[in-house]
C-alpha cells in the first residue's frame, strides 16, 4: 500500500477513536442464570418472546430451563431454530418473518455467536422493516432502537452477546459482512455457566481460541483505553488459566464459568477497540467454505502476530506476562516471541490445526481483497496491509497437502 493511502488509514483511525468517548457505548446487564428469564420480560412488560436458537439445541432439549421459566411466568413464545454456523441473510428473514407473524416484542438468542447474530440481525430488520440487510451492513446505519435483546452465550469465545457487531453470510455471493451499530448491543446478557457444560471438547477448544483473538486483537490495535486494555489482560489471564481445562473436563463449573467471563471481557473489548486481520481473513473464509469462525481465527492468530513484527513486541510481551508464559525481566522482542510459541502450543493442546483444509488458490486474490477491503480504513492495526500482504496468510494456513498439490501443478 502506498504512503498516502496508509495516511489516510491512519487518520480515519485516528479520528473515530478521538470521537470514542462521544460514542454511546454501553454494556449489557448482566444475569447470572436463565431461570431468571421469565421474571425480567414479566418486569419489563413484555408478553410475546421470540427465542432464537441452532438445531442441535432444540433437539437436545437445551431449552428446557428457559421454556419452564416463560411458562411459569405466563409469557408466550415462539421458536426459530434453523440457525446454521455462519448465520445467513435467509435465516434472518425466516425467522423475522415468524417474528412479525407471532406478534412478538423481545427477542432471546440462546447459543453461540452464530445465533446471537442472527438475533441482532433479526432485530435490525423489524427495527427497519423496509430495508434490506444488505443496506443496513457497515458502521452505524442503524438508529432506531432494536426489541428487547436478552442474549444467552452457550459457547465462551464469541463475544456477541456484548458488542455491538453482527456477521451475516451472503449465502448467494459467499461472502460474510458485519453490521456495526450501537442499538445491536444486547440490553442483557445471561451467563449461565450450567448452559455450558455439555459444550464438546472440539467447540470448547476453538470458541475458547476466538476469546483469545478478540483479547489480543483488542488490547495490541491502536484505538486502545485503559478501560479495554484492562478487560483484554483479564481475560486473557482467565483464557491461559481454565481454557485447557475445560477443554479436558468439560464438567469443571469454575472452569467454564471463567472462560464465559473472558469470553465476554474481551468481547467489551474489541467493541470499543476493534479487531484487525485475523478477524478479516477469518470472515472471508467463513463467506466462502463454511470454515467456524473460532477455528479460522486460531489458525491464523499466530501467523499475523508474526507479520507485525515490532510493532507489537511491547504489548505481545505485556500479554504474555498477563499469561504467565514470559518475564518482566525477558527484552519485549523475546516475551513478544514466548506469547506467540504459547498460541502455537495452546493450539495443539487444543487439538487445532496448523492448516485449514479445502483453501482454493484461484480463491485467494479475491478473498484477499475482500479481507482487505473490510480491515482498511476501520479496523486500527498496529502494521497496515494490503490485499497483496494479505494473499501470503491464506497459503501460509493452507492445510499441507493443498500446499503440495499447488507445488506439483
Amino acid at each position: 500500500m502506498n504512503k498516502v493511502k496508509k495516511a489516510l488509514c491512519r487518520a480515519y483511525q485516528q479520528a473515530f477513536h478521538a470521537a470514542t468517548p462521544a460514542l454511546p457505548y454501553r454494556e449489557p446487564q448482566v444475569l447470572s442464570s436463565v431461570r431468571a428469564i421469565g421474571g425480567l420480560i414479566t418486569s419489563i412488560k413484555n408478553k410475546n418472546a421470540f427465542i432464537v436458537t441452532g438445531p442441535t439445541l432444540h433437539r437436545l432439549g437445551a431449552l428446557s430451563v428457559l421454556e419452564a421459566s416463560l411458562q411459569k411466568n405466563d409469557i408466550n413464545y415462539t421458536i426459530y431454530d434453523k440457525t446454521c454456523s455462519n448465520p445467513t441473510i435467509f435465516n434472518v428473514e425466516e425467522a423475522r418473518e415468524l417474528y412479525v407473524n407471532n406478534d412478538c416484542d423481545v427477542i432471546i438468542a440462546f447459543g453461540g455467536g452464530s445465533v446471537i447474530d442472527c438475533a441482532k440481525a433479526v432485530g435490525a430488520r423489524v427495527a427497519y422493516p423496509k430495508k434490506s440487510l444488505s443496506e443496513l451492513k457497515g458502521l452505524l446505519k442503524i438508529k432506531r432502537p432494536i426489541p428487547t435483546l436478552i442474549a444467552i452465550p452457550t459457547t465462551a469465545g464469541s463475544g456477541s452477546e456484548a458488542t455491538l457487531t453482527a456477521v451475516i453470510t451472503d449465502q448467494e455471493k459467499k461472502h460474510k459482512y458485519t453490521i456495526n451499530s450501537f442499538p445491536l448491543i444486547p440490553k442483557y446478557a445471561v451467563l449461565d455457566t450450567e448452559v455450558t457444560l455439555s459444550l464438546p471438547a472440539e467447540l470448547t477448544a476453538t470458541t475458547g481460541m476466538d476469546a483469545l483473538t478478540h483479547a489480543v486483537e483488542a488490547y495490541i490495535g491502536n484505538s486502545t483505553s485503559k478501560k479495554t486494555r484492562a478487560l483484554a489482560l483479564e481475560a486473557i489471564k482467565l483464557i491461559y488459566n481454565n481454557l485447557y481445562e475445560a477443554y479436558v473436563n468439560g464438567s469443571n463449573r469454575e472452569a467454564r464459568g471463567n472462560m464465559l467471563r473472558a469470553s465476554y471481557l474481551a468481547g467489551c473489548a474489541f467493541t470499543q477497540s476493534y479487531v484487525g486481520y485475523v478477524h478479516a481473513i477469518s470472515h472471508t473464509l467463513g463467506g466462502n467454505y463454511g470454515i467456524s469462525h473460532g477455528l479460522a481465527n486460531a489458525v491464523i492468530l499466530p501467523f499475523v502476530l508474526e507479520a507485525y513484527g515490532e510493532s507489537v513486541y511491547k504489548k505481545l510481551h505485556e500479554l504474555g506476562i498477563a499469561a504467565g508464559v514470559a518475564a518482566a525481566e525477558d527484552n519485549v522482542k523475546c516475551g513478544a516471541k514466548k506469547f506467540i510459541r504459547s498460541i502455537w502450543a495452546m493450539n495443539k493442546k487444543l487439538g487445532i490445526p496448523c492448516g485449514i483444509k479445502g483453501i482454493k488458490q484461484e480463491d485467494i486474490p479475491e478473498m484477499a481483497r475482500i479481507a482487505a477491503k473490510e480491515a482498511n480504513p476501520l479496523y486500527p492495526v498496529p502494521k497496515i496491509m494490503d490485499a497483496e500482504d494479505l494473499e501470503c496468510f491464506y497459503f501460509k494456513i493452507m492445510d499441507k497437502n493443498d500446499r503440495m498439490s499447488i507445488a506439483c501443478s
